[in-house]
Formats: C-alpha cells, structure tokens, sequence
C-alpha cells in the first residue's frame, strides 16, 4: 500500500460575479492547483492547493511549491500520513495552503482505500447536517441589500456582510441588508481588518440596533491588543480569523481569552491535522469554532465539511457554500440545500471529478 504517482494540475475558475471584493482585495477568478495522488492498487487521494495572493499564496508559487514536496510523497506509505505530514512541515516553511492540498488527499486516498468518509479517520461525524451562511461581498448598499433578500428566500438563516472600513458607509450597509432580510436572519460582519480597535467600538453604536450576531477580525491581524479591547469591549461575539494563522495562534488567542470564536480553515492551518489540533485548543479552552470561508472547488468544501461535522458544537453558521457562485468547478456537485451541507455518502470526501 504504496504511493505510487502525484499528479500536480491546474483548477482555475471564474466567479459569477468578476468584481467580487473584500476589503483587502478584488478576485476577478480563483487559481489553483488539484493534487492526485494514486497507491498502487490503483486507488486515487484528492487535495487542492488555494491561492489567491491577498489570502494563502500566488500561483504559481503553489505549483512550484508542490513540485518541491511531491517527490517526497511517491514510495511511501498510504497510512504513514502522521509521518509524512510532520516531515512536509519540516522541510518547507509556511505554505500552509501547499500543505492542506497534501494533508488532504493523504487522507482521502486512505479513506477511499478503506471504503470509508474522511471524517472516520478524523474521529467520526457529531453531525450530518451543517448550517451555512453566505457572504455578501462590498457592494453599494441597495446591491447588498437585494442579494441578501436572494439567498433569504433560498434559506440560508445567517449572512455575513463585508465591510471597508468606512463608519458611515458601513453603517447603511448593513441597515438596508437588515430591511432587506427582516429579524428572521442572523446577520454577522467581516471588516477584514479594516478597522481600528476604538473606531470599531464607536461604529458598533451604530451597527447594535440591528441585531449583530458576530463580528470577525475587525482590526488588523497583528493587533492583538486591539482585538481583546474589541473582545472586552462590545456585547457581541468577536472572532478571529486573520490573526489565527497557525496552531500556535489559535493557543495564544484562546489562552489569553482575546475573542470568542476563532475562525478555523483548512487552508489556511495546513490541514486536516492541523485543523484537530486548533479545534481542540478551542474546546479546551471554551472558545467557540467557526468552519469559516476558503474560496474553492466542491472537493475543498467536501474535506472542510468532513471536518465540520466532527467539532463537537458550532454555534455559528459555517461558510463552506462559497463554491456556488464560482464557475468551471470540475467536481460533481455538492448542493446547500435550505441553508445546510450534507455530508455525502461514500469514502474518502464524498464526492470526486465529474465523469470520474
């Protein structure tokens, strides 16, 4: 039970919509990389590498850092992946999104091989149903607003609204999304580290009266202070997301109480293990999880979801229905229906290329 080949191929995709932005970045398409790894028996491990410059890494920086490690893969064990996955992270630093693609076909190839879903080897599923909010990307408000009022009506029970970083702006923003989807549908908001720690504090006087569930990484990552004053300050759950980057991270964050959810992403922590270690910080730590947003095929938010489903509580809709509005995903479908995930059925992620 060999790796016997890893094959390294392009998944570009457009966006339905080629000016969706963020506070920190416009994506007009989604690059990417899908590793296959293939045994020698003849099963095959799906994983894929994101890149978006302004979030994991660039292109062809993926590639070539997947060219790098591949090799090492090739003759080694199928169910070495403890193994394998340390000595990856030894032999190249940072990254991450380069190791999540490896992290995760190891484990689907070992899953497929044993006739079993991904989240067996992480534990077994707390659930088979996982809730999902969607994200409103920087429009002008009455844009916003009437996009809101589409995914309502298609269920989804929480929204999450970026912002600039403009008080005023900001603040009509969300009271015309607030109008648009009525009391019914929780609303949380994404600075993405747009904001200062006391300007947020004065913002959120005028944000309050329309019932804000959450808000994620208001100030830059690297404020740290700033994040706690927010944390101590507002009536609100904060959550961090930009600012857990690692596992070391998620401990600082948790350890010293800076939020109350800290966003978790495959992607972005290297990996399905990586992913466990973080989450059982938080658990440990009584700070809430969140499966937040990394844009990418079906197969991305297939493996984000087998991770979901074994946290032991989400209180908070994840974001792992990104995959709808791209375009060109090669991956058979993996549909939201009524605002929820399914797991699907079958080994390894669930679901593999269309026509495959």
């Amino acid at each position: 039970m060999l790796i016997a080949d890893a094959r390294i191929t392009p998944c570009t995709q457009r966006l339905q919509d080629p000016s969706w932005k963020f506070a920190r970045a416009q994506v007009p398409q989604l690059e990417g990389w899908l590793l296959t790894l293939t045994d020698d028996d003849g099963h095959a491990g799906l994983g894929y590498a994101h890149a978006i410059p302004a979030i994991t890494t660039q292109g062809s920086g993926a590639r070539a850092s997947l060219e790098f490690l591949a090799p090492r893969l090739v003759g080694r064990r199928v169910d070495d992946i403890g193994a394998l996955v340390e000595e990856i992270d030894a032999t190249l630093n940072y990254n991450a999104s380069v190791k999540a693609a490896i992290d995760m076909a190891l484990h689907d190839l070992l899953a497929r091989r044993l006739g079993v879903p991904v989240h067996v080897l992480l534990g077994g599923a707390q659930r088979s149903r996982v809730a999902q909010s969607r994200i409103l990307a920087i429009k002008p408000p009455a844009e916003m607003a009437a996009r809101a009022a589409a995914l309502a009506a298609e269920g989804y029970l929480q929204l999450k609204l970026k912002l600039s970083g403009d008080t005023a702006l900001d603040a009509q923003r969300v009271a015309e999304v607030r109008s648009a989807v009525g009391p019914g549908v929780a609303l949380t908001l994404d600075p993405n580290q747009s904001y200062g720690a006391k300007q947020m504090i004065s913002a959120f006087a005028r944000l309050e009266r329309h019932d804000i569930a959450l808000i994620e990484q208001p100030v830059p990552a690297a404020d740290w202070a700033g994040l706690a004053l927010v944390t101590r300050s507002l009536p609100v759950a904060v959550e961090a997301d930009e600012s857990a980057q690692t596992v070391h991270d998620v401990f600082r964050l948790v350890a010293d109480r800076m939020v109350d959810v800290i966003n978790l992403k495959v992607t972005k922590l290297g990996g399905l293990r990586r992913f466990l270690q973080a989450v059982q910080v938080c658990e440990a730590g009584g700070v809430a999880v969140r499966v937040g947003a990394a844009f990418g095929p079906a197969l991305l938010q297939a493996m984000s979801l087998q991770a979901a489903s074994v946290v032991r509580q989400l209180p908070h809709a994840c974001e792992l229905g990104e995959h709808l509005h791209l375009l060109d995903d090669p991956f058979e479908p993996l549909p939201v229906v009524q605002g929820a995930l399914t797991l699907p059925g079958g080994a390894g992620c669930g679901i593999g290329l269309r026509g495959g």
